[in-house]
């Protein structure tokens, strides 16, 4: 039975390197980053264009088929969709818009019916510099952006998948090589399995399966480090290995099993590092460290065995092992397996047993009697086999083992296939070679980093304390029970809070910091971990955590009133301090909105600003394009700023707080019950206070306002808006009194 049946790859990759998909799943090949405009406030300006839909499948027949090939026990690779054979062109389908500055943009939406999700591939992938291709769905995920660098030289490339029934593919063209580029689709792979989990919980393989991280893969995080999933034929999934060469150079020669090869083998990709983060219950690890394209050096069936060169090395960042190998014919005493079964997350098998050399379906394998720990499925074949030394002796062929009946599973046996592998794996290094990886360091036993700073808001308004929430990750080996954690102002005191708990290796942890005081402007706001479990830290590097943030102390209420032309996308702003530093921005906004009015509340205090509005296409918010404005005033309708908009490419306004304080209400201060409060809040003030009130959030935007009831007593609601700090704002006739309320629903 071959071990593999047809697979997938998850909703993380990101098309061109750093084009994050920022969702549950978004996948990654070598990616450039960037974002699409259909993602964008402008996706409005690009032309409509007519989707094309694929045929319906038989769902029920397609998972009935895969049933009889697994009784066969020939069931390889692991099959999660089904391909169409498509001619799909950018000078065929799809619709082109061409910008104001010149730059093209195509787009191309896909939609197979009810599918799980989609990927496909470009047989015919040419991009000119600066040519950028994304791929979205309707959840806001994205592959990309994918350059003329991320597919290793070659004029294809294999596109991994998005969740969902629809995706839209665009192609972002420079202005100055207009008509340079052409992307051509083959094949586009119907997902007829859930392989997002989207209808489902996590993890599709059987519950004997043991997540890598587990205690079982302690002593082999090298190795799991150099096993990958491969999405094979665009529809199915199998599992193979890096292995370290004679030169030790790095060069990324893959093997896998021959029986998962397909006539599209330049454009598998290959998945790395796709392990749970925790041993139980499985959680989704990171999906965005993945490869396109390989080269088949070497195939044999003899040995059902396949050896491909990577078109890219792993990034840096990916921090793989390049397995070592025994290619003598000792038979393991022991040997360990490491796998992705059902196209599942990374999974650990153990057998404590000798192996011993059988013919399996034609091919000289290694016979593993029974699993004393995990098993095998489909989709892990090709994956690599162990023995008691760490050394790899063959990659899993196929057998009967499952979590019913973990017993009998035959992998190809390296020594036998050495002959084959020897012109690229080297002969001067004798019978083993150990693992490698680049620039190999000491193990990090303890390392406690600090890898997030939350709850502080970029501008403080009002507020003279901050909460901070920090992440603390165990980026050592060992579990992490106690740890340090100094925090505080620059220039300012240290604080101290001591963490205990239980944190296994790559594991993280959010922790809630003591309130500190701050000051009004520029804060610099920095923690470090230090001894964990007691110890020196052995990473300094990541230890410390800092952000930047300002602090209006007291409060001024000022007011932007924008009003746009039909051209918003030429329109940006900015709001800067007298030292430079960006507090509000905005734009750019979308076309056709003339007459249509933003308004920002600034949140501000004692001190000079610098207000610049930008037109990209130069003539302003006036007059040919509509009649556009802005004014900044405050909330006393003082005006500090504003324009009829008759400028070119920019006008800047400069303008300065004074004197800026909550006066001293000649009316009695306000009191809010009860404080704080799941939504209701009563304002109380004197009988017969007639005047109006303000609610503001932390930032000073205006989230409700209202009427003081005659009597003195006003109810408002705020059970519909999100916890935190807010501000109710008094004003009549004798003057303006302000309280902090707190809303913890």
């Amino acid at each position: 039975m071959r071990k593999c049946f047809y697979s997938i790859l998850r909703w993380t990759a990101i098309l061109v390197a750093g084009f994050v998909i920022t969702s549950p799943g978004s996948f990654a090949q070598v990616a450039f980053g960037g974002r699409p405009i259909g993602l964008s406030p402008g996706a409005d300006l690009l032309a409509a264009e007519r989707p094309v839909v694929l045929p319906d499948v038989d769902r029920l027949a397609l998972l009935a088929e895969d049933e009889v090939a697994a009784a066969t026990g020939r069931k390889g690779p692991y099959r999660f969709g089904f391909n169409h054979n498509v001619d799909i062109g950018s000078d065929t389908h799809g619709a082109w818009t061409t910008l104001r500055n010149g730059d093209r943009v195509w787009q191309l939406t896909l939609i197979c019916p009810e599918a799980f999700s989609i990927n496909f591939v470009l047989d015919r992938f040419h991009l000119p510099d600066g040519g950028k291709v994304f791929v979205h769905n309707p959840f806001g995920d994205q592959l990309g952006a994918f350059t003329s660098a991320s597919n290793g030289g070659r004029s294809s490339l294999g596109v991994s998948q998005l969740r969902g029934d629809r995706i839209t593919i665009e192609y972002q063209e420079p202005a100055a090589q207009a008509g340079q580029g052409y992307l051509h689709i083959d094949q586009v792979t119907h997902g007829y399995r859930d392989i997002f989990n989207i209808a489902k919980d996590f993890g599709e393989s059987g519950a004997c399966n043991i997540n890598v991280i587990c205690p079982l893969g302690d002593e082999w995080r090298d190795q799991i480090r150099s096993v990958a999933i491969i999405t094979v034929g665009g529809s199915g999934f199998c599992t193979g290995t890096l292995l370290n060469n004679c030169a030790e150079d790095g060069t990324p020669y893959f093997l896998t099993a021959e029986h998962c090869l397909d006539a599209n083998v330049a454009n598998w990709v290959f998945r790395f590092n796709w392990d749970s983060p925790v041993c139980d219950p499985t959680e989704n690890g990171p999906v965005d460290q993945t490869v396109s394209g390989c080269e088949l050096l070497v195939s044999s069936a003899g040995t059902d065995v396949a050896l491909l060169r990577l078109n890219t090395v792993p990034p840096e960042e990916y921090d793989v092992y390049y397995s070592g190998w025994d290619r003598s014919d000792i038979p393991a005493q022991q040997v360990t397996a490491i796998h992705h079964p059902s196209g599942d997350i990374k999974k650990i098998s153990r057998s404590e047993s000798m192996v011993t050399a059988v013919t399996f379906q034609d091919a000289e394998c290694w016979n593993v009697g029974v699993w004393d720990d995990g098993t095998t499925e489909q989709g892990s074949s090709g994956s690599g086999l162990w023995n008691q030394n760490k050394q790899l002796v063959g990659q899993l062929s196929g057998g009967a083992a499952d979590c019913d009946n973990s017993v009998d599973d035959n992998y190809g046996r390296l020594d036998i296939s050495w002959p084959l592998l020897e012109p690229y794996l080297g002969a001067s290094c004798g019978d083993t070679l150990g693992g490698w990886q680049p620039e190999e360091v000491v193990e990090i036993i303890f390392d406690a980093a600090i890898t997030s700073i939350t709850n502080v808001a970029e501008l403080q308004c009002g507020e003279d304390t901050i909460t901070a929430v920090v992440t603390l990750k165990n980026n050592g080996t060992v579990m992490m029970t106690d740890a340090t954690i100094t925090y505080g102002m620059d220039g300012g005191p240290a604080y101290v809070q001591e963490w205990t708990g239980t944190l296994q290796p790559g594991q993280t942890v959010t922790v809630p910091l003591q309130p500190i005081p701050v000051l009004a402007g520029e804060n610099i706001f920095s923690v470090t971990s230090s001894s964990p479990n007691g110890s020196v830290d052995q990473v300094a590097e990541n230890d410390t955590w800092t952000i930047t943030f300002n602090a209006s102390l007291p409060v001024a209420l000022v007011n932007l009133i924008l009003t746009l032309d039909n051209y918003g996308s030429d329109v940006t702003w900015e709001l800067a301090t007298d030292v430079g530093t960006v507090l509000y921005e905005d734009g750019p906004y979308p076309d056709f909105q003339n007459g249509v009015v933003d308004s920002v509340a600034f949140c501000l205090t004692n001190g000079c600003y610098t207000f610049t509005i930008n037109d990209f296409f130069g003539n302003g918010l006036c007059c040919d394009d509509g009649e556009g404005s802005y004014v900044i005033r405050d909330a006393f309708g003082v005006v500090h700023a504003e324009s009829d908009g008759l400028y070119t490419d920019q006008n800047v306004n400069e303008f300065c707080l004074e004197g800026v304080s909550v006066p001293e209400a000649t009316m009695p201060a306000i009191t809010i019950s009860p404080n704080p409060s799941q939504g209701l809040f009563q304002i109380i003030s004197l009988p017969g206070m007639v005047g109006s009130y303000s609610v503001l959030d932390a930032v000073g935007r205006t989230v409700l306002t209202g009427r003081i009831a005659a009597n003195g007593n006003q109810w408002i609601d705020l059970t519909g808006h999100p916890s935190g700090i807010y501000h109710v704002v008094a004003e009549s006739v004798r003057g303006r009194a302000v309280e902090r309320l707190v809303l913890a629903h």
